[in-house]
């Protein structure tokens, strides 16, 4: 019997879908199927998704092809319609266990995908680990209740909506008894998270509870958040906890505030950079990357100039650049769009300031001390997500204290402490 295939694009949520997929597709019995878990965040995440698919049609002629993921979820048309396809299957049909049951079985029509916004609950997966990657992901929230003007998110993931938080805590406790060192909680606006839980629920009350219930945690994540959701627990947490990472990747998107309200976003570039300096007062090793749009429609040169100094002004490390692409649906899709070697060229410039700002903070790590998970052989992540490269470990340590000697442009260098 020859193994699932999982092909996963986009977000950190869909990598931890994709392993409860497995688990329900081995549960099944689906052996040998493909599974393509896509993304419709841009135009060219769904054709790279349509691409994977012909791929995997020709190299595995007889294999099950199931289609799923938020570009299904939002044009199942368009894949039911690929001749190399044999299942569309909708975002909250992914996660169900009857729904490879009837792949298994011949009861699941060919295309199951219903209406994601009429889903109100999101039920924690007990997945018990990730294969070989260091780090395991955690769901706490689905969905998004914001309607930003770039975005088709909403319509592939329905409104937002929480795992309840001893779901959370047996969830992250099993993993860890399962020996990961770190987890990720991840969702689609995890900053959301608790606004449909009964009580006082935030996302800074998640973290509390999951750090003070499960101690044998080393370390925790968070995946993007969006700061001015982010609540006065969670800053707190920040500030004293040392077991949750001095890392945030913020969804900022621009840097002027014309283009931040034709994008419908809920902040100012004012707060924007407030809340980095906040943060860092609390923080000083807090290091932060950032979601940045190029090209967003009607965008001028001093309009993108914000964008560009922002990462100065904010102090950013690691840049996520998106050239704009118009999703059809969306409101930014009918408004004026530029040209596309301008959209380009702004990325372009928007990833060497990123490149520069990265060289920066290799440089002034020389010496530091820093805590090293290893995620392959001689590479591994500081707590403040930074690239580590460092000699193999003979004693097979995943989680270890190390120096940093230098740099090679991309990761930092660091040995072992004696």
């Amino acid at each position: 019997m020859s193994d699932i295939e999982i092909i996963t694009f986009g977000c950190r949520l869909n990598a931890y879908e994709s392993e409860v997929m497995r688990k329900h597709a081995r549960d099944a019995g689906l052996d040998g199927a493909v599974i393509v878990n896509t993304c419709a965040v841009t135009q060219e995440s769904v054709r790279q998704a349509r691409q994977a698919i012909r791929k995997a049609r020709r190299e595995r002629p007889d294999a099950k092809i199931v289609i799923t993921g938020c570009a299904a979820q939002i044009d199942p048309a368009r894949f039911a319609a690929m001749a190399e396809v044999d299942h569309v299957i909708g975002n909250h049909e992914k996660t169900q266990s009857e729904t490879f049951q009837g792949l298994r079985s011949g009861d699941t029509e060919r295309v199951k995908v219903n209406d994601i916004m009429s889903v109100k609950e999101t039920a924690g997966h007990l997945i018990e680990g990730f294969g070989t990657q260091a780090r395991a992901y955690v769901q706490i929230q689905n969905g998004c209740d914001h309607r930003c003007t770039f975005c088709i998110i909403p319509y592939g993931r329905g409104p937002s909506r929480s795992v309840p938080a001893g779901e959370v805590v047996a969830q992250v406790r099993t993993l860890v008894e399962n020996g990961y060192a770190e987890i990720v909680l991840t969702g689609v606006d995890i900053t959301a998270y608790g606004a449909d839980l009964p009580g006082d629920m935030t996302l800074g009350a998640l973290v509390t509870k999951v750090l003070k219930l499960v101690p044998q945690l080393r370390r925790l994540r968070l995946s993007s958040i969006d700061s001015v959701e982010a609540d006065a627990t969670l800053l707190k947490a920040i500030a004293e906890e040392a077991r949750l990472m001095s890392h945030l990747h913020l969804s900022l998107q621009a840097g002027d505030d014309l283009t931040l309200k034709r994008m419908k976003r809920r902040h100012s570039r004012a707060h924007a950079v407030s809340f980095c300096e906040q943060v860092r007062r609390l923080r000083p090793d807090m290091v932060f990357g950032a979601d940045l749009i190029a090209g967003f429609p009607t965008e001028s040169d001093d309009m993108f100039a914000g964008s560009l100094s922002l990462v100065d002004d904010c102090g950013l490390t690691f840049l996520h650049v998106f050239p704009f692409s118009a999703r059809p649906g969306t409101p930014a899709s009918r408004m004026r769009q530029l040209n596309g070697a301008v959209i380009a060229e702004r990325a372009a410039a928007l990833r060497e300031k990123g490149v520069e700002a990265l060289q920066r903070h290799l440089v002034n790590a020389k010496g530091r001390h820093i805590q090293v998970l290893m995620e392959s052989e001689g590479r591994g992540r500081a707590g403040d997500f930074t690239p580590v490269k460092i000699e193999a470990l003979e004693d097979g340590s995943k989680l270890f204290d190390a120096v940093v000697s230098g740099h090679d442009g991309s990761a930092l260098i660091a040995r072992m402490r004696a």
